[in-house]
């Protein structure tokens, strides 16, 4: 009996960890993207973006997915940003040679490989850098 306790009492924390775990993680990736994106103004959202070997893609925890192509940076929030997680890996399964909303994000984790989610992209927002 005092196992099955011990072990509902763990179930317990945990469900009531995670959510506090992604409440604080989103204020955080939030300002991150806040800082990333100053100076620059958003562009016409896009289903799709280019990728070539020079482009670097990244996670904001609990807040988006950044794309870096040259001088602009595509933004995309997913349906459920409170998912992304920096330390997860991700394999993406494209239907093109670009990254589109229709294409299927799997997460996975880096150090162990098992599988953390999916992640159900958004429209991608361009943003430049203002002139002046």
């Amino acid at each position: 009996m005092k196992t099955a306790t011990l072990i509902a009492a763990i179930a317990a924390g945990a469900v009531f960890a995670a959510p506090a775990a992604a409440e604080e993680a989103k204020p955080k990736g939030e300002a991150e993207l806040a800082k990333l994106l100053e100076g620059r103004v958003a562009g016409e959202p896009q289903s799709c973006v280019p990728t070539f070997p020079n482009t670097h893609m990244r996670i904001i925890d609990g807040t988006a997915l950044v794309i870096e192509r040259g001088s602009t940076l595509y933004v995309n929030i997913p349906q459920d940003p409170e998912s992304l997680d920096e330390s997860d890996a991700m394999t993406i399964r494209r239907t093109s040679n670009q990254l589109c909303r229709t294409d299927i994000v799997t997460t996975f984790d880096r150090t162990g490989g098992f599988y953390t989610g999916n992640i159900f992209l958004g429209d991608f927002v361009p943003y430049k850098k203002v002139e002046g």
